[in-house]
């Protein structure tokens, strides 16, 4: 019975009668849960048990029925001990119980019972596997070609692979193996073995790999001094990252011409880059070389052909221009070449490169202006996500013709992924490796080991771009990061940046921006990260949603800005009424209304009808007599002079 990959729910049913004589049931790749029903466990006739993939928890409980020949139950939720039912099932050639939640102690001569075991998978459970019998492999598990212990608590190489010769297979990565490969281990699978993965374990030396079929080898993250040996011809992926191998690299490494993976990153390589790697891109498709101290010029020999899609040679000591047959390399999708010493303008021809989504040049000495011919640059840079250009000496302004032609990040060219980080699949599809690249994010720098295919970043910072923000940067609106900061930038802030709904961070510090921060940013809802001190903006800072959460940091070196969180506050006139019209029928600036005026000339009146009154009830008063009698001697004086 097969029904695998939907989207099943609930729980096995404990009772089944309607298929007694069920030889195979394959449920994988489901959402069932419960416990494994205990028809499982005795029905006679069930060889193939497919199960894998869902989330049953519970315990694996005692096997009555030996019929069991392939048993699946990786990545599910089922915890405990391995029943000692299952070292009894003498018909067993396939166990696979990763990625579950199993612990106890499994003494590996346990399984010496099971003489057609070929496979045997117990990675990623909490399990400890210990290996005390000095029993050849040719008297426990004869007929063993896959074995994987990744994170199984090892701490050697376990003893039953003496004389293994047909194991094809093996995975002891994630343990906590020290030293030396041994040298026993030459034999095992020497003619067979095609893939070995001993990564992030304490090994400290590898004399050279004798494995004449080897297809996949792992070494990444050990401990690992020397020379660089080279593999087999048969190679397809090497990964040796994150050790302390050093010298150079021999072009013999060329010769593997199968290779599709090379990753030597974060190591102390040295020398020039072998220039046959050029000629190998015809099946080259990853090439990872971060983190080295290589020197020279970057190999200018990749030819009409060329399949690589990653390309990193971040953090060295490379000089010199860029080689143009890099433009060869049509299917490249990631370029980091940041952090070296490249001296040279802009290469424009990188935009016509049809899949490049990543481009990373910051921290070198590139210079001159971006702007192009607007004629020329209509393919341009089409797919580009990533666009990095920090720390180098581009002037000019800033480059309005590419960011009207980045499609991926204003949604016009849909991404089409299946996959949630930029990678590629090994030469058989089962393990996916992801690229990498180092870029700064809300003002840190990172590495980025996996780069999500949703992120959006445009990182101008550290040069000496100048004039004012385009307006069409609100165009971009799947964008997550803006770093324009460290420029000679002028003008206002526009407010088209209020449109860029997915933003997260945004620095536009220590640059020349004048005029008000628009209020439209305060509606970015993701907005997390915002730096725009060190310009000259004045006037009240936005209020409320994310801007309630950015400190004094963010707004320093503004002495024209005030309102929370800085300390000056904000004068704020109250508008005039709306009532004051001028003679033309404008709004008046004066500050008084007409009741004002009304009140004025009411109390005149008064006053003026008082007087009156004592005037005609008392006669003349003398002291207005007087006064009058005076003023008017004083005006006939003036006259008669």
């Amino acid at each position: 019975m097969r029904i695998d990959g939907n989207t099943l729910e609930g729980s096995i049913p404990d009772e089944v009668t309607a298929f007694p004589n069920l030889i195979s049931l394959d449920l994988s790749g489901n959402l069932l849960s419960g416990t494994l029903p205990s028809w499982l466990y005795t029905a006679p006739s069930l060889k193939e048990i497919y199960l894998s993939q869902n989330q049953f928890s519970g315990h694996i409980k005692k096997f009555q029925s030996k019929s069991p020949e392939l048993i699946w139950l990786d990545n599910n939720k089922l915890q405990g001990p391995l029943p000692s039912s299952i070292f009894q099932l003498l018909n067993l050639t396939l166990l696979s119980l990763s990625s579950n939640n199993l612990s106890g102690v499994i003494e590996l001569s346990m399984f010496s019972n099971l003489p057609n075991l070929n496979y045997l998978d117990l990675s990623h459970n909490s399990l400890s596997l210990t290996s005390n019998s000095t029993s050849t492999v040719n008297h426990i598990l004869p007929n063993l070609i896959a074995i994987f212990f990744s994170s199984c608590n090892l701490s050697e190489f376990p003893q039953f692979l003496k004389g293994l010769k047909s194991l094809e297979s093996l995975d002891l990565s994630c343990n906590r193996i020290e030293g030396k490969i041994p040298q026993w281990m030459q034999e095992v699978g020497n003619d067979s073995l095609s893939y070995l993965n001993v990564s992030h374990n304490s090994l400290t030396e590898v004399e050279h790999f004798p494995w004449k079929n080897i297809a996949v080898l792992d070494l990444s993250s050990n401990l690992i001094r020397g020379n660089l040996p080279i593999p087999a011809l048969t190679i397809n992926v090497f990964l040796i990252s994150n050790n302390s191998f050093n010298g150079e690299v021999s072009s013999l490494i060329c010769n593997a011409s199968f290779l599709r993976i090379l990753d030597l990153s974060h190591n102390n390589l040295s020398g020039t880059i072998p220039q046959c790697f050029g000629s190998l891109s015809d099946s080259l498709e990853f090439l990872n070389l971060m983190k080295n101290k290589f020197y020279g010029t970057i190999p200018p020999t990749f030819a009409k052909g060329c399949n690589l899609s990653n390309f990193n040679l971040n953090g060295n000591l490379l000089e010199g221009p860029l080689t143009p047959s890099i433009f060869n390399c049509k299917g490249l999708e990631v370029l980091d070449l940041s952090n070296n010493k490249i001296n040279d303008t802009f290469p424009h021809w990188l935009g016509s490169l049809p899949q490049l989504q990543v481009l990373v040049l910051k921290s070198n000495h590139m210079h001159g202006s971006l702007c192009v011919n607007s004629s020329k640059s209509s393919p341009f840079f089409s797919k580009i996500q990533i666009f990095d250009l920090s720390s180098n000496y581009f002037s000019g302004p800033l480059p309005v013709g590419y960011i009207n032609n980045f499609k991926a990040i204003i949604n016009l060219e849909k991404i089409g992924s299946t996959v949630s980080y930029m990678g590629m699949y090994d030469y058989e599809g089962s393990a996916f490796y992801t690229y990498s690249i180092g870029i700064a994010m809300k003002g840190q720098d990172v590495e980025l080991v996996k780069i999500f295919t949703m992120w959006m970043i445009i990182d101008l910072s550290n040069n000496q771009f100048e004039g004012e923000i385009p307006k069409v940067i609100g165009k971009l609106n799947l964008l997550k990061g803006l770093n324009l900061s460290h420029n000679n930038l002028n003008g206002g802030i526009p407010t088209s940046i209020g449109n860029l709904t997915s933003l997260e961070w945004l620095d536009l510090s220590s640059n020349r921006l004048s005029g008000t921060i628009p209020n439209r940013l305060a509606d970015l809802p993701f907005l997390s990260s915002l730096n725009v001190s060190e310009n000259q903006l004045h006037g009240q800072i936005p209020q409320g949603k994310q801007f309630n959460t950015f400190g004094n940091d963010s707004y320093e070196g503004n002495k024209g800005l005030c309102g929370f969180p800085v300390s000056k506050g904000c004068n704020i006139i109250e508008p005039p009424p709306p009532n004051v019209l001028e003679k033309d029928g404008s709004k008046s600036n004066i500050a008084f209304g007409w009741k004002v005026v009304l009140v004025g000339y009411g109390c005149g009146v008064v006053f003026g009808m008082l007087v009156g009154y004592v005037v005609f009830q008392t006669g003349k008063p003398k002291w207005l007599v007087n006064l009058v009698e005076n003023q008017h001697e004083k005006r006939r004086r003036r006259k008669s002079k």
